[in-house]
């Protein structure tokens, strides 16, 4: 019925919904919705567009989108809320462990660990061939296979590759990797010698692998916010207290982090102290001074997250430098410089925690692969890896200077000073709101709500500068803006 209701042209090529389906334009709008939602593209909590925005989005009748919200909440899929509009209905509640004496849910405990698979689905289903502005890594266009793939061969010619395949690595990892780590890290001034060091599969696996030797469910754990979405999820769903600490450009607010740890008595803070996500911005040496001094006087371990450390001056003010491995660990990895799939970071840790990690790698994931460390290896031994990263930051420095220009343009701003891979932009309205819209139209976006513990409304987003240089983007978000 509603396909003769429905006679307005298509929005977009490509993106619309068909008329010549077998669906009617009702079945076809409610499983765009349906699919989206399954694959946490929309995650719990989110907001449908209004029955008035969707039917002008999508050229149909307002009967049209009324009857697929009706499907969706016949499926269960949905909620109505009286004056509010349509939202993507709660997973239930599982139970968790107690938090306090009384049992009583921890105030600053996320709520909805789920949504940060939205930016992490999106790393493997980018919607379209072109650069997504939300994802977190560089553009494939812009990594070297090539000397990868020549490293690869070297460290396993001939009689090389026996032992790095019919065998289990070492326990902390491979002992050259280890040692070539070593003098990267002792170019940023931690000294770091190779028995401090542990391999990872990626820097995810690091930070749950101190994680896990550290702490107990029930702990509390400060964290920066905003941050990286995974962190908030991945602490809460192994039963810890998530205790945001608000992020400035010279790093967290000490006045809050000092309350937080005489009240709370946490046994970790998680930071990025170098280009921190999602703001970019670099930790202060007279802040760095000051956290180390409350992390010591309220007995805390600070797990400093260095992933982003390649695209950083050496010189950058590091936790871990100035404490020398007392009461800080430091992580990191190459995803976001080298290759996304070869997942091999590492963990720097005090001599007297080292044990301990190790013993918690070998009871999660044995051992870590040789052979794509040594490949690692050899990249950092014969110099090429800095010579990479000195031409990708030539052509991020390039990249974000579009980005900037095409942003301001489109009537947007920045929080912090652009710097680093990722922009934290203001664009003056709720960008939770403006993610279907632009999904629709061909873009992934990371709303703000996405990188803070609880979910709140946000006007900002994150950009990442490498690949939000399409004027088509900002064009695309400056016409929703407008609506």
């Amino acid at each position: 019925m509603d396909r003769h209701h429905d006679t307005a042209p298509p929005s977009s090529p490509g993106k619309a919904l068909s008329r010549d389906s077998d669906q009617t334009l009702t079945e076809q709008l409610a499983q765009r919705f349906a699919d989206r939602i399954r694959q946490n593209w929309l995650a719990p909590g989110s907001r449908l567009p209004s029955v008035r925005e969707c039917a002008r989005t999508h050229q149909v009748s307002s009967y049209t989108v009324v009857a697929a919200y009706d499907q969706l909440l016949a499926q269960g899929l949905i909620e109505a809320r009286s004056q509010r509009g349509y939202f993507v209905r709660q997973a239930p509640r599982q139970t968790t462990h107690a938090t306090s004496a009384d049992s009583k849910p921890h105030p600053f405990q996320p709520s909805t660990p789920i949504d940060a698979t939205t930016l992490i689905r999106g790393m493997f289903h980018e919607p379209g061939a072109r650069p997504m502005p939300g994802l977190g890594t560089l553009p494939p266009a812009w990594l070297d296979a090539g000397m990868l793939g020549s490293a690869l061969r070297r460290v396993t010619q001939g009689d090389k590759l026996i032992p790095l395949t019919l065998h289990y690595g070492e326990p902390a990892g491979d002992a050259r990797f280890r040692r070539a780590m070593s003098l990267r890290l002792a170019e940023y001034g931690l000294k770091a010698d190779a028995d401090q060091l542990i391999t990872t599969v990626g820097a995810t696996h690091a930070l749950d692998l101190v994680t896990r030797a550290l702490l107990q469910p029930g702990d509390a754990v400060l964290v920066d916010e905003p941050a990286w979405p995974v962190e908030f999820a991945r602490l809460a769903q192994l039963g810890m207290r998530v205790l945001p600490v608000p992020r400035g450009v010279d790093g967290p607010d000490l006045a809050v982090m000092q309350k937080l740890a005489r009240e709370h008595h946490p046994k970790l803070y998680v930071t990025v102290s170098v280009l921190h996500n999602p703001t970019s911005t670099m930790l202060s040496p007279g802040h760095a001074h000051q956290v180390l001094r409350l992390a010591e006087t309220h007995g805390f371990h600070i797990l400093e997250d260095d992933i982003y450390g390649f695209l950083a001056p050496l010189h950058a003010t590091r936790l871990s430098v100035l404490d020398n491995l007392q009461r800080t660990i430091m992580v990191g990895s190459f995803s976001k410089i080298l290759t996304p799939s070869w997942r091999v970071g590492y963990i720097v840790a005090p001599r007297q925690l080292v044990e301990r990690i190790t013993n918690t790698k070998l009871l999660t994931s044995l051992t870590t692969a040789p052979m794509l460390e040594q490949t690692l290896a050899l990249c950092l031994e014969q110099g090429q890896l800095r010579r990479f990263c000195d031409r990708v930051t030539q052509q991020l420095d390039a990249a974000r200077a579009r980005t900037v220009q095409l942003a301001r343009q489109a009537g947007c701003e920045f929080v912090f000073e652009p710097q680093g891979l990722f922009g934290w932009v203001d664009t003056g309205m709720d960008t939770e709101r403006l993610t279907m819209p632009m999904l629709d139209a061909g873009w992934l976006i990371a709303p703000g709500a996405l990188f803070h513990a609880q979910r709140r409304p946000s006007t900002l987003m994150r950009i990442n500068f490498a690949s939000s240089q399409d004027a088509k983007f900002w064009r695309a978000l400056q016409a929703q803006r407008k609506r």
